[in-house]
């Protein structure tokens, strides 16, 4: 009788003790998913107690593959190395690691090959998250201050072309406001004129940047096409301004016509700003096959400086911006039979 009972009595020892490792793996599993919320804020610590605890269930189940057990590790892992630099991440990718022998124990060579490859895997899909995060990041950053500059040449055009005539208006007006009233008018008039052109251009900038509700984004832009406009205050302050445009066939690309006529505009507004006895600006605009070619000539008193330099100022500098973005050169300095130039050459073919 007792020879009977006691192999049954064994039997039923060996049921329970499997069950109770069986429940008490599931209960570990589930604590390592129920950690995995805290990853993204707490990594660290996540990675370490689910190691732990993926550890644990291995123990209890050793039929169970490391690497199967430890997959909520490896997750933080890969978390952990995509939130914190590779100096940081990598110590504990070598902590896990130091688990293979344990995979060896219960796998076999492919048991550890296949842990080791796991791991790694982890921590470089990790890595390389965090290396395609910083090149988002200094993209957009780059992206930001380019446009901070295009915005910053954008408002100097405006402004500076502007305000440029209103000041020489303004005097106009009070040298003649006693001795001759109509032409004061004229020159407030003018002056009237420029700030309203110069609202209607900052309000399409701002419009570009922050578009109002119901902009279907088909705005005016400003271009070569629109040169009798930047001659009219020239003219209201006392210049003369001859405009030749030649070989133009058709529209050029918006970035070349934008350019262009900020170009021009600039050195018109260079030579109400700082030519000498200027009286006369000659602006032509010649197009072919290749390219646009922009030369902007005053009459004005030429300096003892060399045929080209390089300018310090932001006009000139926005301008060699402005061509070079587009693949094209500018060169300003004392004209050949007097007088300041300013030439530039925009290729055509840009943005084709």
């Amino acid at each position: 009788m007792l020879g009977v009972i006691g192999p049954s009595v064994v039997v039923v020892g060996l049921e329970e003790d499997s069950l109770w490792r069986l429940v008490s793996a599931l209960l570990l599993l589930a604590a390592q998913v129920a950690a995995l919320w805290w990853v993204v804020r707490r990594p660290t610590t996540v990675l370490g107690l689910t190691l732990a605890l993926g550890v644990g269930t291995w123990a209890l189940l050793p039929k169970v593959s490391l690497t199967g057990a430890l997959l909520a590790a490896q997750f933080a892992l890969c978390v952990l190395s995509a939130l914190r630099p590779a100096r940081v991440t990598r110590w504990w990718l070598l902590g896990a690691l130091a688990l293979a022998p344990l995979a060896l124990v219960g796998g076999g060579a492919f048991g550890l090959l296949a842990y080791v490859l796991a791991v790694t895997l982890a921590w470089t899909s990790g890595q390389w998250r965090r290396a395609q995060r910083a090149r988002l990041i200094a993209e957009t950053s780059r992206a930001v201050a380019e446009e901070r500059a295009r915005i910053g040449r954008e408002v100097h055009d405006v402004v500076a072309h502007t305000v440029s005539v209103m000041v020489i208006q303004a005097g106009a007006a009070e040298d003649v406001f006693d001795v001759n009233p109509e032409q004061a008018r004229q020159a407030l008039r003018a002056i009237d004129d420029a700030g309203r052109s110069a609202l209607g251009e900052l309000r399409l900038l701002l419009n570009s940047v922050q578009p109002e509700p119901g902009d279907d984004g088909r705005r005016a832009r400003c271009g070569l096409d629109q040169l009798e406009e930047l001659a009219g205050p020239v003219r209201a302050a006392g210049i003369t301004v001859e405009l030749a445009v030649h070989g133009r066939t058709a529209d050029p690309a918006a970035a070349i016509d934008l350019a262009g006529y900020r170009i021009v505009q600039e050195a018109l507004t260079n030579t109400l700003r700082h030519s000498v006895d200027a009286t006369e600006v000659r602006v032509s605009v010649s197009y072919d096959a290749q390219c646009v070619r922009i030369v902007v000539t005053d009459n004005g008193r030429a300096g003892a400086r060399p045929r080209r330099w390089p300018g310090s100022g932001r006009g000139l500098l926005g301008m060699r911006e402005r061509a070079a973005l587009l693949g094209g050169t500018l060169e300003a300095g004392p004209g050949a039979t007097g007088g300041f130039e300013v030439e530039a050459v925009l290729p055509i073919g840009f943005g084709a």
